[in-house]
């Protein structure tokens, strides 16, 4: 699929458009303090970042890249959609904040984006957008210091393999080939109207594990959750933490984390 690149950040500077005002990510809040980082993720990044640098991939219009700078680190954001860093920026500048966003598809990131980092961070729906892993894993490891580390915290494999109602499985657990998907709305604006396709892989478990390892990283923690921090799924039902899926409470994975160091 080899114009999934363009396919994707017209997608994305859509949903960046459509996302930034919306009550799901809630600016008004996040400007006066909020911090939007789950407690998934916070329990392995910590709650002080002091002196560090952080570099977050695929961030979206910034809001987590901003939330790593009020924890104290000298943060970058990167994302392929030329909307969702100028909404970062906008976002960063409202904030009084220093975060630098920079355009870049994320497996072309080292040849945009200078330095090395303390930690790198990515996060919920991130992998499913690349075609293959190994790339991610060499990027990861390739802006990580000696000694530095990679939080990650994603939707679980098993998810993906549901169709939107989770009546059945749809899709196999193996990234066996990639699908276009033409869709209207979003988690964050289901009003829009507006069709839209995206190019998206499904990843097990394995593809991620396998990319860092082959990377040269060491994986020092791994978790999984019964429920999703954000309700962005069709047929939620609250539960402690977050949101589980109608006659699958308790069930079925729906989120993993993990930290990966580079010793």
């Amino acid at each position: 699929m080899s114009n999934y690149l363009e396919i994707n950040r017209a997608f994305w500077n859509h949903r960046a458009e459509q996302h930034f005002d919306s009550e799901f990510y809630d600016n008004p809040s996040f400007l006066a303090g909020r911090n939007p980082l789950n407690p998934i993720e916070m329990a392995i990044i910590g709650d002080d970042l002091s002196g560090q640098k952080a570099l977050h991939l695929m961030c979206h219009f910034g809001q987590d890249t901003l939330a790593l700078e009020r924890l104290g680190a000298e943060a970058t954001g990167v994302d392929l959609s030329d909307t969702a860093i100028e909404k970062a920026q906008q976002l960063r500048d409202q904030a009084g904040l220093k975060a630098r966003f920079i355009r870049s598809n994320v497996l072309e990131a080292d040849q945009n984006v200078d330095g090395q980092y303390d930690l790198v961070f990515s996060s919920y729906g991130a992998v499913g957008w690349l075609p293959d892993l190994s790339k991610w894993g060499q990027i990861i490891a390739h802006f990580l210091k000696p000694g530095g580390r990679f939080v990650f915290a994603e939707f679980h494999p098993v998810v993906w393999m549901f169709d939107d109602d989770f009546t059945h499985f749809k899709y196999p657990y193996f990234n066996l080939e990639g699908y276009i998907e033409e869709s209207q709305g979003s988690y964050a604006a289901p009003e829009d109207q507006k069709a839209h396709s995206s190019a998206y892989w499904n990843h097990s478990l394995a593809d991620v594990f396998q990319a860092l390892l082959n990377a040269g990283l060491t994986i020092t923690h791994f978790s999984e959750y019964d429920y999703s921090p954000y309700d962005c799924f069709n047929l939620t039902v609250p539960c402690p933490g977050g949101y589980q899926i109608k006659g699958h409470e308790g069930k079925m994975p729906m989120v993993f984390a993990l930290e990966a160091k580079k010793l």
